[in-house]
């Protein structure tokens, strides 16, 4: 009977060893440890509302990034968040429209992927992300691609829930974010989110001279100047120099079209004086993102500069920004100025940004 005892205790001890996985013990175990962000220390940068359901985390972040790279999310395996928004490109597309995982090519310029949580504050609408405004935060933002059908056209999240939770490794990446392994829309949601909230461009030539770390060269000084008073009329949609995102986070059209070609923000309220109205990109790291405006039909700089120099159409819905000027023919502009202008575009290239190990592939 001693023999018996000592047996069935060593079975007892082998199975409660065999128990305990130190992978899922050690590795993958809940850690709601927080995400330190480190904001640019230029005059004007404040922290962005971050919703009480989805705190930046170690493990939330590290799981967002990791399936923004991550081809699982399509329906065919084949494409990623960041094969349309491409770190090199400051997350967005070189092309002037995005391919889906079909072939079929979009209609719109993929947006680049940094700064926006400022929305969230400097945007008090429902109607904050995507050009047209059909997303009123980012957790909705992340999930849009993965089901339009000419992107990562997936018929529904529970086939890309049901993908992660049969892969061998989400469900205890899942875990370590947020407590339990059992993987839902909401979670990859806010992991997605999560990740894109950390996306922050602040150290441009133009940052670095705000910080008193070099001079501006006398070609940006004009350019700043044109850009912050009438003459050059682009402060009143991208912000007055005292704010540092070069955005309104708001919409306009800005006179592309007679008759608006894309709907724009009508899509999403059917108000007609929505009609056209585009969401205000950043002019940050423009030198990356190119080309221009919501259908791509600028390559560069100096042809965006041209157009609201010259080219601005006439329609019910044009901002009143825009439409002010139709009676003097433009901003007219002299060649020096232009070219100054887009000096100080070219300041705001953050190439610390787009170069950075922490927004790679992980």
């Amino acid at each position: 009977m001693k023999k018996m005892a000592l047996v069935i205790s060593f079975v007892f001890s082998f199975l409660a060893s065999c128990k305990k996985d130190p992978i899922v013990g050690d590795v993958y175990a809940y850690d709601p440890t927080p995400y330190q962000l480190n904001l640019p220390t230029n005059l004007g940068w404040s922290t962005f509302p971050i919703p009480e359901s989805n705190p930046l985390t170690n493990a939330g972040v590290a799981l967002g990034q990791k399936l923004f790279f991550d081809p699982i999310l399509s329906a065919n395996n084949t494409q990623s968040c960041a094969t349309c928004h491409q770190p090199a490109y400051s997350f967005a597309d070189p092309n002037k429209f995005s391919v889906g995982i079909t072939g079929e090519v979009g209609n719109r310029a993929a947006m680049p992927l940094f700064n926006l949580a400022w929305a969230d504050k400097y945007n008090q609408t429902s109607h904050r992300y995507f050009w047209d405004g059909g997303a009123n935060d980012l957790e909705r933002q992340a999930l849009g691609p993965i089901l339009n059908p000419i992107e990562m056209a997936n018929k529904s999240l529970f086939d890309v829930v049901a993908r992660l939770q049969n892969n061998v490794e989400y469900p205890g990446l899942f875990r370590k974010a947020f407590g339990s392994d059992s993987i839902t829309s909401v979670k990859l949601a806010r992991a997605l989110a999560q990740f894109e909230r950390t996306l922050v461009s602040g150290n441009s030539n133009f940052d670095k001279a705000e910080r008193r770390q070099r001079l501006r060269t006398p070609s940006e000084i004009n350019g700043m100047l044109i850009f912050g008073s009438e003459k050059g009329d682009c402060f009143h949609c991208h912000g007055n120099l005292s704010s540092p995102f070069f955005t309104d986070y708001g919409f306009h059209n800005n006179g592309l079209n007679e008759i608006p070609k894309d709907s724009g923000l009508f899509r999403i309220t059917g108000k007609p004086e929505d009609m056209g109205r585009m969401k205000t990109p950043t002019l940050r790291n423009l030198s990356f993102t190119a080309p221009y405006m919501h259908d791509g039909r600028f390559n560069t700089l100096m042809e965006v500069v041209e157009f609201y120099n010259s080219g601005t159409k006439n329609s019910p819905t044009v901002d009143p920004m825009i439409s002010k000027n139709f009676d003097k023919g433009g901003l007219n502009l002299t060649p020096q100025e232009k070219l100054d202008l887009v000096a100080f575009l070219l300041s705001l290239n953050d190439s610390a940004f787009v170069n950075d190990a922490r927004y790679k592939t992980p």
